[in-house]
């Protein structure tokens, strides 16, 4: 499965597409499971998606379902600190979590959206 991650859209762009993508489901076509986040600019995201939590993913990610104690130890992050990236992740539907308790990416690929061209006009 796909996460993306939309900056810089109009939100009338992303709930048209999310319409026709209901419309489709409604009218029994298979469809991929349409999953998709929106920060309005980059900076933004950037304030979601810091250099210390895409490590986290990534690290997360490589390793599979774990707890916040075994992966602060893994990443040599205190805990409270992870605890809290782990927090905001899920919040922004990046990570999730098991049964027992242990977090996880559900996502197979995480797909970041920037248009420059809305940018130039």
């Amino acid at each position: 499965m796909k996460l993306n991650i939309v900056v810089g859209e109009a939100e009338s762009v992303a709930r048209d597409r999310m319409l026709a993508h209901a419309r489709k489901i409604d009218a029994g076509v298979a469809v991929e499971p349409l999953c998709e986040v929106g920060f309005t600019r980059m900076a933004q995201m950037f304030e979601v998606f810091s250099p210390k939590r895409w490590e986290l993913v990534e690290a997360l990610k490589a390793t599979g379902a774990q707890s916040i104690y075994a992966l602060a130890k893994r990443l040599g992050r205190h805990y409270r600190n992870v605890h809290q990236d782990v927090t905001i992740l899920s919040e922004w539907l990046v990570i999730e979590k098991d049964e027992s308790g242990k977090v996880f990416v559900p996502w197979d690929e995480i797909d970041v959206q920037f248009p420059l061209q809305r940018l130039a006009a």
